[in-house]
């Protein structure tokens, strides 16, 4: 039986820019088309699939890119494996996608899909579980930032330890200029909004 659509994934793509959309529809389409059971929903007002109610991966739109990331932090070891380094992982830390191409195969989407799936089974957390750690060195590129931005160096300095954490590892995790850079922009932009890094999750 295949998988339902939802209208309200149908309407998201519908309203992203122009060059959004065929990747955003390619990667729907393979998604749904990978032989595994999933319901097709919105969260976080961005659609995702869930299979047996565990959420398995997800999808968003921007301005100037789009993004697709797994759930399960195992899922680093498939995509790797696949060569999909456009693809994100643990929570859904999605790389940019800006072309069609860069969007997974529907043979190896079929493969990523069935992993996700037994790994949403199985006993293994989703997510990294870890005790409290040291105030994290900031780096220099984001302190340089950070003091060009009154009101994100206010907002980052009243952020727990943990929360400007999340910033730091989350920019010098990058394993591309280009990726950092990017991902230093966005941070700047959340800080001086007051969100931390995985706003977007938190009412999960």
């Amino acid at each position: 039986m295949a998988n339902a659509r939802n209208p309200k994934v149908d309407a998201y793509i519908a309203k992203a820019a122009p060059f959004a959309r065929p990747i955003l529809s390619a990667i729907r389409e393979r998604v749904l088309g990978s032989g595994v059971e999933l319901e097709e929903t919105l969260k976080w007002n961005s659609p995702s699939w869930t299979h047996g109610g565990k959420l398995l991966c997800g999808m968003a739109a921007f301005k100037a890119h789009c993004v697709f990331g797994f759930w399960h932090k195992d899922m680093q070891a498939e995509i790797e494996a696949a060569g999909k380094s456009k693809v994100g992982v643990g929570g859904i830390h999605r790389e940019r996608l800006v072309e069609l191409g860069e969007v997974p195969s529907a043979s190896a989407m079929k493969k990523l899909m069935k992993k996700a799936v037994e790994l949403a089974l199985s006993d293994k957390p989703a997510l990294k579980r870890s005790g409290p750690k040291p105030e994290a060195a900031v780096p220099e590129d984001l302190a340089r930032a950070l003091a060009r931005n009154k009101a994100a160096a206010a907002q980052f300095k009243a952020f727990t330890p943990g929360k400007r954490r999340e910033y730091i590892e989350w920019i010098t995790e990058a394993k591309r200029e280009a990726t950092r850079l990017a991902r230093l922009e966005q941070a700047l932009e959340w800080i001086a909004e007051g969100k931390p890094r995985n706003w977007k999750y938190e009412n999960c």
